[in-house]
């Protein structure tokens, strides 16, 4: 199984790619789904989490989290922002590797398995057992537009593009660097390019 990690910034069109490449045949595993998956209701991570940030965070009767309120305050500062990641990503890289490991180990293990990474410098124990790195990039003019015509105010998407690595750290650390300074669809004909290559090297 060739194991791919996709980064780019928000607003960059990571998640385009990633749609595209899925609908190709990939499998899609998103990092932002297990993070939402290690925060479920009374798990180990989301007591850890209102331990460090507050109890109130929590539903007393259902121990939902209340993800509006853990935003504003795990994302004032940088210090509040690194205490969440020390929490949460341990976990979520423990989820991973067993939903990897499982996936390779399957009968139906697909030939390219595509993990979705929103931070990529967060993540850097993993960039090592992945295959191929491969990142998208955009003008951050670009990607503040896009993000406002989603409805993100441009202060929001400011605040979190400056916590995010910038285009020229992701182009420094990838395999594959694809450029959405285009159209969609000559976003997508990047996907289906390098998806038409690697398919045929990897047997998908």
């Amino acid at each position: 199984m060739y194991t791919v990690l996709l980064a780019g910034g928000i607003g960059s069109g990571k998640s385009s790619v990633a749609r595209e490449l899925e609908a190709l045949g990939c499998h899609r595993i998103d990092l932002d789904q297990l993070s939402r998956e290690v925060l479920v209701a009374w798990s180990p991570t989301t007591r850890a989490v209102a331990d460090a940030f507050g109890q109130d965070l929590l539903d007393p009767r259902t121990g939902e989290l209340d993800r509006p309120l853990l935003a504003a305050r795990a994302f004032r500062s940088a210090e509040q922002t690194a205490l969440l990641e020390s929490i949460e990503l341990p976990a979520i890289r423990a989820l991973l590797g067993e939903r990897v490991e499982r996936l390779a180990a399957s009968e139906a293990a697909p030939a390219i398995c595509l993990i979705e990474v929103p931070l990529l410098d967060r993540i850097d124990d993993l960039r090592a057992l992945a295959d191929e790195v491969v990142v998208v990039v955009c003008p951050m003019g670009e990607r503040r537009r896009r993000a406002v015509a989603r409805g993100m105010t441009a202060a929001d998407f400011d605040a979190r593009a400056a916590r995010q690595p910038s285009d020229e750290w992701l182009r420094a650390h990838a395999d594959t660097v694809i450029d959405n300074a285009g159209t969609p669809e000559q976003l997508r004909a990047a996907a289906r390019a390098w998806y038409a290559e690697r398919g045929m090297a990897h047997g998908s």
